[in-house]
């Protein structure tokens, strides 16, 4: 009886070890959208996996990894859509500056896939838009409108 104890003992300690390293990765992808366009001309769906969260004076995460789907729904060849996003990072001084990143997708039917990685991210919003061919987003995609937050270090 006392074998028996001591090794269920010791397989529950062996369980719970086990299982500690897969507590310690990444956390599962968390999904957004879908987010269209005004009119719904454009739309855009995918996943957001942000790891290594630092919560110092500037919580980041260490890296943002995200992945989607635009969609262009408007069957004129003229038109485009747009997922645009604005990723606000802490710089080497400690800032919060922004830069954007924008996948275009110009074919009705088939979606463009897109994937990007960023590291000391503090925040992704992201802006769908359908708009005129290009080779990036109009100032009123830009700055016309609300931006849709998803993703914010706290």
């Amino acid at each position: 009886m006392m074998i028996t104890r001591a090794l269920a003992g010791l397989a529950l300690t062996t369980a719970f070890l086990a299982a500690a390293p897969l507590a310690a990765q990444a956390a599962p992808a968390a999904p957004w959208g879908p987010y269209s366009a005004p009119g719904g001309k454009a739309k855009a769906v995918g996943t957001l996996q942000a790891d290594g969260e630092d919560h110092a004076d500037i919580p980041t995460a260490d890296v943002v990894r995200i992945s989607g789907k635009v969609y262009d729904q408007t069957r004129s060849s003229s038109t485009c859509g747009w997922a645009v996003f604005r990723i606000t990072y802490r710089d080497a001084d400690g800032g919060l500056p922004f830069t954007h990143r924008s996948f275009r997708d110009c074919s009705y039917g088939t979606p463009l896939p897109f994937s990007f990685t960023r590291r000391d991210v503090y925040q992704v919003e992201l802006k769908v838009c359908a708009e005129g061919r290009a080779s990036k987003p109009s100032l009123t995609c830009l700055y016309a409108g609300t931006w849709k937050t998803i993703y914010l270090s706290k």
